[in-house]
């Protein structure tokens, strides 16, 4: 195995950045290949934090990252995190797409008027522009980095379509700032940005065919995906492993495994259908205990016992054959747990994940209840660590071994705390996603 695609398996917020910070350590190379600057991935590593926006989290490791031509890209975000990097003494091996798509200003402003003008019906954006600039993609409008790398002239008549008096016309405001002013501060940044403006599908295929390990990262998960996810509460790009070779350019066929990330629980932010939400204090001490609060934007996320349906769906969507099993130490000391494994709809069970936010609405969940276990000491969770996968409660396999039997995929990782040493690998099975490294 050579190439892995990791995403999450949830509603984001599953642990994707300490996930995708200690696979890194046996890949040469890790990848980035949609959404934006919505995405919040946290590494810690001792005492340092490191919050991502859209630098993919093996930087940290000195590692080569690519952002690739699914995502899309605010350049004064990427140039922040080039230099907090390089200030902790973290220089960054990055390749960045030339065909990726560039947030403006006025995509900020429009994602803020759009959300506003929704009233109650607002989806829970963080209005940091990334719809509109998908939906600029789409709409043939968008503005790249190779237009204003390669091609000014070009990107100026692109901008100006781009703009084309939307923010006067449509929403009856005022332009943040003037096109030309704004024209010129992106070509400056993206200026900045040149020495590490490549064809990053060139650049992967050529790293495979020299027998580099790829190690391709998702952003949010497969519940927030425009196409499979609880419609319209959701991203707006594909989150799911098919969009790793489309979002990076390398062939479908490359891609040897998919590893699908999942807390031990769900969360989700902002608006949507949540089915298995926990009202009252076992919800509050979950959401508290897990440091439940968004990277982006601080928010508080929603708390629920784990649920199976959506899990399946999801594992089946990615072709998932590992699973990475976040914050199992967040639930110690409660018990019974419970876990969903049907939804009643009007009298009828069912284990299909509905297709609309109205039929989610609905659904009764039908729980299982499984064992807790204690709640340990830290010295406790640090002696488990150091003695490996068997050392863990029972009830703790137990939990594991219903997901798997449930999902039909293996559990290969489990994380038992934020920082990178917090990990615990399931013997046999990791093997099948570390080794490659080693080779």
């Amino acid at each position: 195995m050579a190439t892995l695609a990791a995403v999450g398996l949830q509603w984001g917020d599953e642990g994707k950045g300490k996930i995708i910070d200690v696979l890194s350590e046996y890949y040469d190379i890790v990848v980035r290949f949609q959404g934006g600057s919505n995405a919040g991935h946290t590494v810690i590593i001792g005492d340092k934090t490191f919050k991502f926006r859209i630098m993919p989290s093996g930087a940290v490791r000195g590692k080569t990252v690519v952002i690739g031509n699914g995502v899309v890209v605010d350049p004064r975000i990427l140039l922040t995190e080039l230099g907090d990097l390089e200030r902790n003494g973290l220089p960054v091996n990055l390749v960045l797409s030339e065909r990726a798509h560039i947030i403006t200003p006025y995509h900020i402003q429009i994602d803020g008027l759009i959300e506003e003008a929704k009233g109650s019906s607002r989806v829970g954006t963080t209005k940091r522009g990334i719809g509109p600039t998908y939906a600029d993609k789409i709409s043939r409008i968008g503005l790249r980095v190779c237009d204003l790398l390669y091609d000014p002239t070009h990107a100026w008549d692109q901008f100006e379509r781009l703009t084309n008096e939307r923010i006067t016309r449509l929403y009856g405001a005022s332009y943040v700032r003037s096109p030309d002013e704004v024209f010129q501060d992106l070509t400056t940044m993206v200026d900045k940005l040149a020495p590490y403006v490549a064809d990053t599908g060139h650049f992967l295929v050529d790293a495979m065919q020299s027998d580099k390990h790829i190690l391709l990262e998702g952003a949010q998960g497969t519940l927030l995906d425009v196409d499979h996810g609880t419609y319209p509460y959701v991203t707006s790009s594909n989150c799911v492993s098919g969009a790793a070779a489309t979002g990076s350019g390398i062939p479908p066929t490359s891609i040897d495994a998919v590893l699908g990330i999942s807390k031990a629980y769900v969360t989700r932010v902002g608006a949507g259908p949540f089915p298995t939400e926990i009202e009252g204090d076992t919800g509050v001490q979950i959401q508290e205990r897990g440091g439940e609060f968004g990277t982006v934007t601080g928010r508080p996320r929603r708390c629920g016992w784990l649920d199976l349906v959506a899990l399946k769906y999801a594992t089946r969507l990615n072709g998932a054959d590992y699973l990475a099993i976040t914050k199992i130490d967040v639930l110690s000391g409660i018990n019974p747990l419970k876990v969903c494994v049907a939804y009643d709809i009007d009298g009828t069970e069912t284990t299909r994940f509905p297709a609309t936010s109205g039929q989610l609405n609905q659904v009764t969940p039908v729980y299982e209840e499984l064992s807790g276990w204690d709640d340990f000491s830290s010295a406790d969770w640090s002696r488990m660590k150091t003695d490996g996968y068997d050392s863990l409660p029972s009830e703790i396999h137990e939990y594991l071994a219903y997901i798997e039997q449930y999902t039909g995929s293996r559990v290969a990782i489990i994380s038992i705390g934020p920082a990178r040493t917090d990990t615990i690998m399931v013997p046999d099975v990791a093997d099948h996603i570390t080794y490659v490294g080693t080779q």
